[in-house]
């Protein structure tokens, strides 16, 4: 069963918003709601509106609705849930030694206040979820952080669903992290500083001469920032978004993340030691919608094939979970979740400025730099108002990570 707690719907149920223009949101909190479930209830299921409304502001809203949309995002079928193990996989698994010292470690991913039996019903379910996994794809390894995503969909959806939603996210969106070597890991970590040079040189220059690298941002991949931040409802918002999204967009957000503390970073002093320190520290008050509009507006300015030349490993293509996004898409019979991103962000621009870059790299001095800087935020908060209502396909748009 999914996690039920004294008040509201789970541990996401907390207010959309507050404050003195409540009632304006809560009429909107409304209208998207109905929305969502139009969505759900048309014949096809319209998983296109979907990923909007996962994409845009707020997110799904609360855990009863991510209940139903998230498979739908992921093209799991609910009412085929993956055969119980009949082997006793604590005895038999190479990994479970590791995943039970992680889930012990892993009490602070647990709401606040809740029963000390409870939550060590769940995290029995934790490891057995994990293990039939594993037992289920000899392909997959287990890798440290793993379970931190596993906890957000056990909270969120309950044991039996998590399982057939884990299962198809391991084998798709997070494959690359559990393959027997780092090798794609780091390939998608390098991915980094090129986005962050698109937007602010600058930066990219003080942090190459720091020699910080990307290590920083391991934890936040790896865990789709589950790891790292403290509030529940930030986390399955990030996850609305990554699940509506191409398999590289966490990388794309960590980018944004880094260039929102671009001051901070430039205070440092130009060594590894200290911009490794101050990066890794994840501040716990980020703005989320407009860092994730702003995610979504990179990913369509400088698509990851724009980016591969520029990012180490380019030989591990082929073996890469976003080179055969395409091939997912595909077998899922949904529409392309770029294709989402791409529509919302030519949507904002006028006629006259769609053919010149609006986020551009310039190579002169920093009021510049801030101006595109805060174009970007205008558009991306323009773009959580205006989600279309239709989508076009692009033939020309290639989905796949290389050229």
């Amino acid at each position: 069963m999914a996690l039920r707690l004294a008040q509201g719907d789970g541990p996401t149920s907390s207010r959309w918003v507050g404050g003195a223009d409540r009632a304006g949101f809560s009429a909107k909190r409304k209208k998207k709601v109905a929305e969502i479930y139009q969505a759900l209830n048309s014949d096809p299921t319209d998983v296109a509106a979907l990923r909007r409304m996962a994409i845009s502001e707020g997110g799904l809203l609360t855990d009863e609705i991510r209940r139903k949309v998230w498979p739908k995002l992921l093209n799991v079928n609910t009412s085929d849930p993956p055969p119980i193990s009949g082997k006793d996989l604590r005895q038999i698994s190479k990994d479970y030694q590791q995943v039970l010292l992680d889930v012990r470690r892993s009490l602070r991913r647990f709401p606040p206040g809740m029963p000390d039996e409870q939550r060590e019903g769940l995290q029995e379910e934790l490891i057995d979820i994990i293990l039939l996994i594993l037992e289920r794809n000899p392909q997959l390894h287990y890798y440290q952080g793993y379970h931190d995503i596993v906890i957000t969909f056990l909270l969120v959806v309950g044991e039996r669903l998590a399982t057939s939603l884990v299962e198809k996210l391991s084998t798709h969106h997070l494959r690359d992290f559990m393959d027997p070597t780092m090798d794609n890991t780091r390939h998608i970590l390098n991915y980094l500083m090129p986005i962050i040079d698109q937007v602010n040189p600058e930066l990219h220059d003080f942090m190459q001469s720091a020699e910080v690298g990307t290590i920083f941002a391991l934890s936040w991949l790896i865990t789709w920032f589950g790891h790292v931040l403290s509030d529940f409802r930030h986390v399955v918002r990030l996850y609305d978004f990554f699940l509506a999204c191409h398999p590289l967009m966490p990388i794309y957000f960590a980018a944004v993340i880094v260039l929102y503390r671009e001051q901070e970073v430039l205070d440092c002093d130009c060594d590894m030691a200290s911009v490794h320190h101050l990066l890794s520290q994840i501040p716990q008050d980020l703005p989320y919608e407009t860092l994730i509009s702003r995610a979504g507006d990179l990913f369509v300015q400088f698509p990851p094939s724009e980016l591969a030349r520029e990012a180490a490993a380019q030989q591990q293509a082929e073996r890469t979970a976003a080179s055969t996004f395409k091939d997912f898409e595909l077998a899922s019979a949904q529409q392309r979740p770029d294709m989402v991103l791409r529509q919302r962000f030519r949507g904002l621009l006028r006629p006259e400025t769609r053919t010149k870059d609006v986020l551009t790299k310039p190579r002169t001095n920093r009021f510049v730099k801030l101006a595109v800087m805060g174009l970007t935020v205008a558009l991306g908060a323009a773009a959580l108002a205006v989600v279309k209502s239709a989508l076009e396909w692009a033939p020309k748009f290639q989905l796949q990570l290389f050229p």
